[in-house]
């Protein structure tokens, strides 16, 4: 199924992200993962592309296979061009093709400094617009509720969010944010720009205190004062943290399905147990 379709029904839309193994890891891990969410029905799953060195391209096309042919759910694989040609991305189109893998998601990618990259494709636009005229695949995009860290303010990263829909992202899923008032100005932003496709919030469930550290420093997303006295008081206590970053995370979906939001796109880590405490904690509000 073509994830666009999923929003027709007009039910909040949840989802899930998984990442491959390490380059020198099994992919075993991965299915004990799936095995773990598998009956969390969610409406989709995306697997990210390359993370954190793993063999790029290859396990990302394997496991969105296996999610759609052994557990019977929709998919999503995760693409980036920054380090690709016309011909890597002709024969990615080919492999998907060949692994009946209906929907992508284009993302430019993180520019290595010690990489070169490629010129083909400076921007996921490009890369969307190129792979849409050359096959019959659906195509996310990726979006940022408090701007991209290189554009210099929002409304600048909505022009260029709007190229993107404009090239043919038919469904888009926004990065981690802590703060629901943030998403709702970028939503309300994005519509009055004419982006109306759907939007997915997309909710990290921080459990332990240099986790968000990381992330901060990777997205810039802001961290309200509720997260604040959050971690001061539960971030030296590994139990207590995980546990109110799951209930954090839960009551941020519940009032975005409260405020209509299209879907929620649930950051696992790989993480079946949080996966699971989260699912279970909003499956009646997200039914409403």
């Amino acid at each position: 199924m073509k994830i666009p379709d999923l929003f027709k029904s007009g039910k909040t839309v949840f989802s899930f992200e998984i990442f491959p193994p390490k380059k020198d890891g099994s992919i075993e891990t991965v299915y004990k993962t799936l095995d773990g969410l598998s009956d969390l029905n969610p409406d989709f799953i995306s697997v990210t592309y390359g993370a954190g060195g793993s063999v790029p391209g290859a396990s990302t096309r394997e496991i969105a296979c296996i999610i759609k042919e052994k557990y019977h759910t929709n998919s999503i694989a995760h693409l980036t061009c920054v380090n690709s040609t016309k011909e890597d991305i002709d024969r990615f189109i080919e492999e998907f093709k060949l692994s009946g893998i209906e929907n992508v998601l284009a993302l430019r990618g993180d520019i290595n400094p010690e990489i070169e990259p490629k010129h083909d494709f400076p921007h996921a636009s490009d890369l969307i617009s190129y792979m849409k005229a050359r096959s019959n695949l659906s195509f996310s995009g990726a979006c940022y509720p408090e701007g991209h860290t290189e554009c210099d303010n929002l409304d600048e990263d909505i022009e260029n969010l709007k190229i993107k829909v404009e090239a043919g992202a038919e469904h888009l899923i926004s990065q981690l944010f802590f703060d629901n008032s943030a998403f709702y100005r970028f939503i309300d932003k994005a519509r009055a720009k004419g982006i109306n496709v759907p939007i997915e919030a997309g909710i990290m469930p921080c459990v332990n205190a240099k986790q968000i550290q990381r992330m901060v420093s990777m997205c810039g997303a802001s961290l309200p004062q509720k997260f604040t006295r959050l971690i001061a008081k539960y971030g030296e206590n590994p139990e207590a943290m995980r546990d109110a970053g799951i209930a954090y995370a839960a009551d941020q979906i519940i009032d975005l399905a409260a405020n209509g939001v299209d879907g929620v796109h649930l950051y696992t880590m790989n993480n079946p147990y949080i996966a699971r405490k989260i699912s279970e904690s909003v499956s009646n509000v997200l039914k409403s």
